[in-house]
């Protein structure tokens, strides 16, 4: 399989969901129109991954006015989904998007065959469905919300934008 890249088209999928307190299913297809952060993480009851669900569900509002969606994704059941966030994680504010089958994983390049979960995956998505920017790190650390963000607006400039740049500075022109 040819590992995606940026600046391709991100590949579709339609998965199982825990939405709010509802099982749903979602596709990356009715996010057009819409920036998509999607999101992998290694598994549910874990130590590292409910800081990061938890930290994106708090800034949630900061990518909703940014017109991106966030979505994230483990090989867990929606039902292990739906059990964390009744007891530990709380309400969480996206789709917690459940691969079972690996497919979206593996797609994505980020699943690790020999221990059947993902490593911490994050790709951007712009509105006609492009990968726009991704990275992908071993499973014990976490990311940062903040550069997500930052890496996001950088996006939506439309421009050059050069190190550590940020939201209000002065781009590079195109």
């Amino acid at each position: 399989m040819t590992p995606i890249q940026v600046g391709q088209p991100a590949p579709d999928f339609q998965l199982q969901a825990l939405v709010g307190n509802e099982i749903k299913t979602v596709k990356l297809s009715d996010y057009r129109g819409k920036w998509v952060a999607l999101i992998f993480y290694p598994l549910d009851f874990t130590a590292v991954c409910p800081t990061e669900i938890t930290g994106f569900n708090q800034r949630y509002d900061e990518f909703h006015k940014l017109n991106c969606e966030v979505l994230a994704a483990s090989v867990d059941s929606v039902y292990s989904h739906e059990a964390w966030t009744k007891h530990g994680l709380g309400p969480i504010r996206f789709p917690l998007l459940s691969d079972i089958t690996k497919e979206t994983s593996r797609t994505y390049g980020v699943l690790i065959d020999s221990k059947g979960f993902a490593l911490r995956g994050l790709f951007l998505i712009d509105p006609e469905g492009k990968l726009r920017y991704h990275v992908v790190h071993e499973t014990g650390i976490g990311r940062s919300v903040e550069e997500t963000l930052r890496v996001l607006q950088a996006l939506q400039t439309g421009e050059r934008c050069p190190i550590d740049w940020k939201p209000g500075e002065k781009t590079l022109g195109k």
